[in-house]
């Protein structure tokens, strides 16, 4: 099997996690429970994109609107349509990132970091320029290890002897968005 074939075969994946993710944020107003950081906020925002079928007969669903109002891409998972890509606000501690995360790929894109007091520090020299560069990479760096928490939640969720219970939940949550 080569990579492309083994990348298909694997997409159901990221598409689970991005509707696990979205239960859970439901599930607590926004909130999940990671072990190492406490609660941090995920939120669902503005865009998500659905897929429904294979191949030629590949559809796509994009909705756009207010967290509140995102109930075309609820429509959709009731109707079997898949969660491909979300806009997520993710909050961690003092730190607010916006990401696009594409589910087959486990694709970031559109990544958008919080403002810190290194972006403001004014002068070219050297020192600030390289103090600059290293507040991004660390908060790139805290954006991936915080989705890599969340996909390592929903691993131990998913391979656990739990999944059946956490699936109904899922599906109740999927079914009452009618």
């Amino acid at each position: 099997m080569d990579l492309v074939d083994l990348i298909a075969e694997k997409r159901f994946l990221g598409q689970e996690l991005l509707t696990w993710l979205w239960y859970k944020s439901d599930e607590r107003g926004g909130t999940i429970l990671l072990p190492s950081a406490g609660d941090i906020q995920v939120v669902f925002e503005k865009h998500m994109l659905l897929e429904y079928g294979e191949g030629e007969a590949l559809e796509k669903a994009i909705c756009q609107g207010l967290h509140t109002e995102l109930r075309e891409a609820r429509t959709g998972l009731v109707t079997g349509k898949k969660l491909e890509q979300a806009r997520i606000m993710l909050v961690r501690g003092e730190y607010e990132f916006h990401l696009t995360l594409k589910g087959s790929l486990f694709e970031f894109r559109s990544v958008k970091l919080p403002k810190t007091m290194a972006g403001s520090e004014e002068g070219e020299d050297q020192e600030a320029v390289e103090g600059r560069l290293l507040d991004r990479v660390g908060l790139y760096e805290m954006a991936l290890r915080t989705m890599d928490e969340l996909f390592r939640l929903f691993l131990q969720a998913r391979l656990g002897p739990e999944w059946p219970a956490e699936l109904e939940r899922i599906r109740t949550w999927i079914n009452k968005q009618r």
